[in-house]
């Protein structure tokens, strides 16, 4: 079966992928450059892209700089050494939420998906450790495969979408434990919100700060941080 993933270059992003090529889908990877300071997560995404050995990898701009609304699409300062001893029920939603997203880039899945022919989209979204963005949460993702049965003409002549999330309930430690099981190579990926100009993570912003969080809960050096 195929499966369209949403690759990142991050971990999550990359150990979603890997469970659905366990399970035997043919993936075909798409890449959104939406205009993000972090670009250096697109070479991530390439690296990973070669190390899953995936049918195609598709790259698309589309630059959300337009409308800005978050730290990571204009120059606002990304947020740095927050307490997240209440991520995931905080009310609080941070400036590095990109209004819309995920339902931008599902969108874009949706579409390539139907041209071939797949009822399947994977995605990394996880609702325990991120920073309390709503388009993670399994709510967004079952009201998202509900458009899609009546976005699209496969959707209204009786196909099924599913959107498949396998990282969803996990911790962000069970994450990279599942990850090493798989024999995953983190050090191909990037998680940082604001790197410095020769892409090594600030270790201060949420995503870095929950990524060094999963890897000690996870009893596991971040091979990223070993170079």
């Amino acid at each position: 079966m195929k499966a369209v993933v949403l690759l990142s270059g991050g971990l999550d992003s990359y150990t979603a992928a890997a469970i659905a090529r366990q399970q035997r889908f043919v993936l075909y990877a798409l890449t959104v450059a939406y205009g993000q300071r972090h670009a250096r997560e697109l070479e991530s995404a390439r690296a990973v892209a070669r190390a899953l050995g995936v049918e195609q990898h598709k790259e698309i701009a589309v630059d959300l700089r337009t409308f800005g609304g978050s730290s990571l699409t204009s120059d606002t300062s990304v947020p740095r050494d927050r307490d997240l001893s209440t991520t995931g029920t905080a009310p609080e939603i941070p400036s590095t939420y990109v209004p819309a997203r995920n339902t931008i880039f599902l969108s874009l899945a949706l579409g390539w998906a139907e041209v071939l022919g797949a009822h399947d989209i994977v995605v990394g979204v996880n609702a325990l450790d991120y920073s309390g963005y709503p388009d993670c949460r399994p709510a967004f993702i079952n009201a998202f495969e509900h458009l899609a049965s009546v976005a699209t003409r496969d959707g209204v002549e009786g196909a099924r979408f599913r959107v498949h999330a396998p990282l969803i309930t996990l911790s962000k430690a069970d994450i990279i434990r599942r990850g090493v099981e798989l024999g995953l190579d983190y050090g191909l990926t990037h998680s940082c919100y604001d790197p410095a100009p020769g892409g090594r993570p600030c270790t201060r912003c949420d995503s870095c700060v929950l990524r060094a969080k999963g890897f000690q809960e996870a009893g596991v050096p971040d091979p990223l941080l070993l170079r």
